[in-house]
């Protein structure tokens, strides 16, 4: 129970690595706000799932590319629960497209998700901290806020400012005893890869590209996830931690 009375946001906890992190952390004793956008069915039954199970939750829909809508779901966390003690920045959303063929809105859009929305939560989970004292933010990243993505050139850049971002936050935040990391994920079974999973040739180069030969599950990068969280790592801040098979340390001989 390593999170025992602790209260934790997770967003985009509907689907994929944010619905896995939000229920490791209600079984390790945290109640979860389980935020989502379009996902009410996945996360209403996540919220009864996590009930029945003995444990607190609450379901609540932001845009977290929207100070409003952010603003509203930090009010009835604390008005649900009295406090903010864990944050994990996971909602996340990609556009393919060419770098020269990337419309503005695709551009806009994915930028205010994965990078403008973890720094909008951040600030408003993270005045809640400040005022208590102590407190972790996760950001879920990913390999590509140092690998390159041809094709998907928003993603890449958003995941390279959320590096920064946790790293300008960590120093800022860290006499208020609040601490701030990324986890970066490589190629993990989640719905945003659906596409590289239901095709056989496609899987066979990326695992042929992962140095431990598979791709990752969402439960992996949730124990991850857990650890920063937890006050096991109460001396850790401002760091990236990749879980990714050694794919971004990838290199062949020639």
């Amino acid at each position: 129970m390593e999170l025992q009375d602790k209260v934790a946001v997770v967003t985009g906890a509907g689907t994929g690595i944010g619905r896995e992190i939000a229920r490791r952390f209600a079984m390790e004793g945290a109640a979860v706000v389980v935020n989502y956008h379009s996902s009410s069915e996945a996360a209403e039954a996540l919220v009864k799932e996590i009930v029945a199970s003995g444990g607190r939750a609450l379901a609540v829909r932001a845009d977290v590319a929207s100070g409003n809508d952010v603003g509203t779901m930090v009010e009835r966390s604390v008005s649900a629960f009295g406090r903010i003690d864990v944050l994990v920045n996971n909602a996340g959303m990609e556009k393919p497209a060419g770098v020269l063929e990337v419309a503005e809105a695709d551009w806009d859009r994915v930028l205010g998700v994965n990078l403008k929305g973890a720094f909008l939560c951040l600030q408003a989970c993270g005045r809640v901290m400040r005022d208590q004292g102590r407190g972790s933010i996760v950001n879920i990243s990913s390999v590509h806020e140092d690998l390159p993505f041809p094709g998907f050139a928003p993603y890449a850049a958003s995941k390279g400012g959320l590096r920064m971002l946790m790293r300008n936050a960590a120093i800022e935040l860290a006499p208020h005893g609040i601490r701030v990391n990324n986890v970066a994920p490589g190629a993990v079974a989640t719905p945003i890869n659906d596409r590289e999973l239901h095709d056989p040739e496609k899987m066979h180069a990326l695992e042929a590209t992962v140095p431990l030969g598979r791709i990752g599950q969402p439960g992996e990068v949730a124990e991850v996830a857990l650890f920063l969280a937890s006050d096991r790592a109460s001396y850790v801040t401002g760091s990236t931690y990749y879980v990714d098979g050694g794919l971004v340390r990838y290199s062949r001989s020639l």
